[in-house]
């Protein structure tokens, strides 16, 4: 018997995007790299290997081992693919490479059990190079969304029933599942791609989507809202005005008018009523990004990019986002100029400055937020939320 033994291997850098959870689990398309890499492979991974920083919120959610021996022969695949080509056939001892990056690499069950407990690979392994995506910054993520989104599409499986009262407008399908309502006056125009409308998804009148894109389960359209093509809302999210190219990762709010473009928002997000990103420079130059206050500029090869979203972060009414902008887990935005390009974790910004947020009223806030769907803040999110404000070892 062999394992699936998926790893991050710490060589992204993904910003505030995976402050609180591994890139592993980091939402790519319509679904999270994990999802995407067993449904490729046909299996269910029987370990994780991570960053101890994010060990917790992901030992919280999985019901495998996290960092603890596989006690078995393993396939390690890198957590950062993105799981749409295929894995070569791989013996004991050989290592798939993109680079110098280790795409997959199958183990013994000794060796597996070191690689767990170190990430480490033995010395000796046999190299095959292959050519293959992995992601290693947030705006690879928005390169390549197109293309994993219509995989994601094509592997969606989801009943097809009228879409009644909705006006239909193109040839591709709209999948839109039983349980989801769909308002008079709602448009859905699949000329460019397909459309998928998950369980418990309610769309308002008057809305506009324009394949391809994804509505996750439970999610709500606003009323008159405008989704734009390449565009996944994760579950659980309310999202109004006019959002083109982007991802939700699951749980947040972006209600009201205001313009969301080329962007990704990570869970329990906040964006106050006309919050708008600017996704395009005026000189229509390539956008550079400094993805943490610390990290250098560094070039996209992208015309088109708008801001990296973590979790937790609010922004006040007529917010506005810069091109290429990298906003930290839990940071407050209430100025009424436009927000620091580079923001850190746990920051709370006025016109009088920037100084840090204070973590009991933070919780505070995340917990109302979360208890308004019915959610619990699990403690080892509150350990990490801790350690990123400084306040724990």
């Amino acid at each position: 018997m062999s394992g699936l033994l998926i790893f991050d291997d710490d060589r992204g850098h993904f910003g505030p995007l995976t402050e609180m959870r591994s890139a592993i689990s980091l939402r790519t398309g319509a679904v999270t790299n994990l999802e995407r890499i067993e449904r490729t492979l046909g299996r269910f991974a029987t370990g994780f290997v991570v960053p101890d920083a994010i060990a917790g919120p992901l030992k919280a959610r999985v019901r495998v081992p996290v960092n603890t021996p596989s006690q078995m022969e393993s396939l390690c695949v890198n957590g950062r693919w993105w799981g749409v080509d295929e894995l070569p056939d791989l013996s004991v001892g050989q290592a798939a490479m993109v680079g110098g990056d280790i795409l997959a690499v199958r183990l013994a069950a000794a060796d597996a059990d070191e690689f767990a407990a170190t990430c480490t690979t033995p010395d000796g392994l046999e190299r095959v190079d292959v050519d293959a995506t992995l992601y290693s910054r947030p705006w690879d993520i928005l390169t390549h969304l197109p293309e994993a989104l219509a995989v994601d599409l094509a592997c969606a499986g989801l009943p097809s029933p009228s879409v009644e009262p909705a006006e239909l407008v193109g040839e591709h399908p709209a999948h839109l599942d039983e349980s989801a309502a769909i308002f008079p006056g709602v448009v859905l125009d699949t000329t460019a791609g397909p459309i998928v409308v998950e369980a418990g998804a309610v769309v308002r009148p008057q809305a506009v989507l324009c394949g391809p894109c994804w509505v996750g389960r439970d999610s709500t359209i606003i009323d008159g809202a405008v989704i734009r093509a390449n565009t996944v809302v994760g579950p659980g999210c309310k999202v109004g005005g006019e959002v083109g190219a982007s991802i939700l990762q699951g749980w947040s709010n972006k209600a009201h008018d205001g313009y969301l473009g080329d962007s990704i928002v990570g869970q329990w997000v906040n964006l106050g009523a006309g919050t708008t990103t600017s996704n395009l420079l005026n000189t229509y130059g390539e956008i550079s990004v400094r993805v943490t206050p610390d990290a250098p500029r560094e070039r996209t090869g992208r015309a088109y990019c708008g801001s990296f979203i973590g979790d937790h972060v609010k922004t006040a009414i007529g917010t506005l986002l810069m091109t290429g902008s990298s906003i930290g887990t839990g940071s407050m935005i209430a100025s009424t100029g436009h927000a620091p390009t580079t923001l850190g974790p746990l920051r709370w910004v006025t016109d009088a400055g920037e100084k840090p947020f204070r973590i009991e009223r933070f919780l505070d806030t995340a917990r109302t937020m979360m208890a308004r769907r019915d959610r619990e803040l699990e403690p080892e999110d509150e350990a990490r939320l801790r350690y990123l404000a400084g306040t724990t070892p």
